[in-house]
């Protein structure tokens, strides 16, 4: 076992939060801003890169805290370590509604799994985190999330949270089309691709956008229902902001009457 051992209760429906507990001298990292509270003997420690190898040079420390710019995350992590005496707690918030998901990846194919860049949230000490390349240039262009995504890799208990509801579904050498947002996380088995939502009529009046993401081959993916993405444009459309008319049967169309 690389990761440090660490126990959880995740507590919540609609706004979640992970409440872990921490043996003496165990670690769990976490995403800057991320702690809700902690207990007496609990103590934190703001540091550049994840801590999974021990040994790695200051150099090799910045480039790791600057992958993770790229991503759109901060350069930094926080550790939290129980250096008091019996088991002590810290809780991490979700950053918004939705599920925190708990993922053993002892148990996940390669002891890999690809998320989407902003939905790491807490994980054991020794859980690495790098960039990851999606290799199609059209998933870059037109994925919705981009083509840079978060690699999580280790043997202990990682968090990730989602938007709204959460649904796994495991694909067995099958093709599955979802909405290019809506992707949260995937096993490495699985290949990544975004293709076009149909002809040009569907694209352009269906609803459903230009692109959906593809996956294929065999594992698991896991679906959010409601991406922060998609959170903001309905709150934006329903701000007070919003035109009166935007919630009638003509909607917009009734501003050309005016004078």
């Amino acid at each position: 076992m690389i990761s440090h051992e660490i126990d959880y209760k995740i507590i919540g429906d609609d706004i979640q939060i992970v409440e872990i507990e921490l043996d003496p001298n165990e670690t769990v990292i976490a995403e800057a801003g991320a702690m809700l509270f902690m207990e007496d003997g609990i103590q934190f420690e703001t540091k550049m890169g994840d801590g999974s190898e021990a040994n790695q040079s200051i150099l090799g420390k910045i480039f790791q805290a600057g992958t993770r710019v790229i991503t759109g995350e901060s350069l930094f992590m926080t550790h939290f370590t129980n250096r008091g005496v019996g088991k002590r707690k810290v809780a991490f918030s979700a950053p918004y509604p939705g599920t925190i998901m708990p993922i053993d990846l002892s148990k996940i194919y390669g002891n890999e799994l690809i998320v989407q860049k902003d939905g790491f949230l807490c994980a054991a000490l020794g859980t690495s985190m790098k960039i990851h390349f999606n290799q199609r240039f059209g998933s870059g262009l037109f994925g919705g999330e981009g083509f840079i995504l978060q690699k999580l890799k280790g043997d202990g208990m990682a968090f990730v949270h989602a938007g709204g509801v959460v649904i796994e579904r495991n694909l067995n050498n099958e093709m599955l089309r979802i909405d290019t947002g809506c992707v949260v996380a995937f096993e490495q088995s699985l290949s990544f691709d975004i293709q076009r939502s149909g002809g040009l009529k569907s694209m352009v009046f269906g609803g459903e956008g230009m692109f959906l993401a593809t996956l294929r081959g065999t594992g698991r993916v896991w679906i959010q229902s409601m991406p922060i993405s998609k959170l903001i444009q309905r709150l934006s459309v329903a701000g007070p902001n919003a035109r009166k008319e935007s919630g009638s049967v003509i909607g917009n169309l009734g501003s050309l009457f005016e004078d």
